[in-house]
């Protein structure tokens, strides 16, 4: 009975929608439920239940659980290159503070919504190939806007010069994804640790390309 109650929605959270809207809807309770209570949690039929609706109508917008999977890990991508765009625009930051917002706000998407995170970048669906047109379409993109920053950078002499850009952006991102990875499994749990080590990985990639600059 408890395991029940634990996949249960507060009626309160309930999402109205309107006709032509379910599709938000239901992804909007499954991005939800994901977040507060893991994958396993995660059914067309619950979701569909907490929702209102029949699993049948479900099914006219998610043809199976991974389906699912792949549209909350695209709303997580493109909820993610929104936020790295805010900052690569905002002409009041210098491109310093730009970089290092980019690293500090990168660390903290992924801590403030670990669900969430290990299933845009986890082996649940990317393993399998169980990526589909939707999922691929939001996570490319976001990261060719990652190159594009790093160029960006590297052309303003802030990154290293000297690297191509792809393989930068591969090295920055690795760096990043290891951090947030150490904090989401609980490996470290001091933000102030946390916070060290986004610091230094700004001071390192800074330093070398004024290493460069010089040599």
């Amino acid at each position: 009975m408890a395991s029940t109650q634990k996949n249960k929605v507060n009626p309160k959270d309930k999402v109205s929608y309107h006709h032509g809207d379910l599709y938000s809807s239901l992804l909007k309770i499954a991005t939800k439920m994901l977040n507060e209570q893991g994958i396993n949690s995660l059914s067309l039929r619950k979701i569909a239940e907490n929702v209102g609706v029949s699993r049948t109508a479900a099914y006219h917008h998610f043809k199976d659980k991974n389906d699912l999977l792949c549209a909350i890990a695209a709303q997580g991508f493109n909820q993610w290159q929104k936020h790295a765009e805010k900052i690569f625009t905002d002409d009041s930051l210098s491109k310093e503070q730009q970089y290092r917002d980019f690293v500090y706000g990168y660390i903290h998407f992924a801590t403030n919504n670990p669900n969430l995170y290990d299933l845009m970048f986890g082996r649940t669906i990317w393993k399998d190939h169980g990526s589909n047109e939707t999922l691929r379409h939001a996570a490319f993109p976001s990261f060719d806007f990652q190159v594009k920053m790093t160029k960006h950078w590297q052309q303003m002499a802030l990154l290293p010069s000297s690297e191509s850009s792809l393989r930068l952006s591969q090295v920055i991102w690795g760096t990043l994804h290891g951090i947030a990875k150490l904090m989401i499994d609980g490996i470290y749990t001091d933000n102030s640790s946390v916070d060290e080590m986004c610091e230094c990985a700004v001071n390192l990639f800074l330093s070398t390309a004024q290493s460069s600059s010089h040599s």
